[in-house]
């Protein structure tokens, strides 16, 4: 039964009646399996494309770079987001009842920023954050300049990123051997190997969920104030859930 995800109670019934020739109610199946550990909840997606031996190379080779890098050279992980002014409707605490839900006002407002960050593990506070018309390889050169009004010209940064095309530029490559940085490239398919994800989903849970946005400027205004107000404040309060304690992925196979 644990090998199979059955959408619903009378999908197990069949199931169960065709395998083992025994029959429940849908009532007695939903009890039986309660009995037995089970509960109705959403499977864990990963990409489908990911390879767990290149995974595990990268973790054991950040860690080689944080041996090296020590407290001297920053290691920052950047990644480009796009948040929109459409209403993100999400989960939330109401009263019991169909009659109790409450009711968010919606947009459907195509408007989004083109938000490149870059996160400091040691430094949160110091979170470098910019907006471009779009994401290419020269914004990308561009905010390596912006990366470098945080930090000297003098002081080695590593940067970890993924293998998008712009990423993987000449351009981009130039310029970061100019600027002093160094360039690590995550494994295909591995979002769960940076944590300024989890910055993403923090900013939505902070700004966007459940919240309406009555035109362009308050949008653009709310996502400033917050990566340039809040963010700052809450650095500390952030040093348990922004780290790079890595998610291990297992495949969809063997789950």
């Amino acid at each position: 039964m644990a090998a199979n995800l059955l959408h619903t109670t009378a999908s197990n019934v069949d199931y169960v009646r065709a395998r083992w020739q025994v029959s429940f109610s849908v009532g007695g199946m939903t009890k039986w399996l309660h009995r037995q550990g089970f509960s109705y909840k959403k499977p864990k997606g990963v990409p489908h494309k990911f390879d767990a031996d290149k995974q595990q190379q990268f973790i054991d080779d950040y860690q080689s770079l944080k041996d090296r890098a020590g407290q001297n050279e920053p290691i920052l992980f950047i990644d480009a987001v796009h948040p929109s002014q459409s209403t993100k409707l999400s989960y939330g605490w109401m009263k019991a009842g169909k009659n109790q839900v409450k009711v968010v006002e919606t947009t459907g407002s195509r408007t989004r920023l083109n938000l490149l960050g870059a996160l400091n593990l040691q430094r949160i506070e110091d979170t470098v954050i910019r907006e471009y018309p779009s994401i290419n390889a020269e914004n990308i050169a561009y905010f390596f300049g912006a990366i470098r009004e945080t930090y000297p010209l003098s002081q080695k940064i590593h940067i970890i990123l993924d293998g998008a095309g712009y990423h993987r530029a000449e351009l981009v490559k130039e310029v970061a051997y100019v600027l002093n940085i160094e360039l690590h490239y995550l494994p295909p398919y591995s979002p769960n190997l940076n944590p300024i994800e989890r910055l993403w989903k923090y900013m939505n849970e902070q700004v966007r969920n459940n919240v309406y946005f009555p035109d362009a400027k308050t949008f653009r205004e709310t996502l400033r104030h917050f990566f340039h107000v809040t963010l700052p404040e809450k650095a500390k309060e952030l040093t348990t859930r922004l780290t790079d304690n890595f998610q291990i992925l297992k495949p969809a196979s063997s789950s």
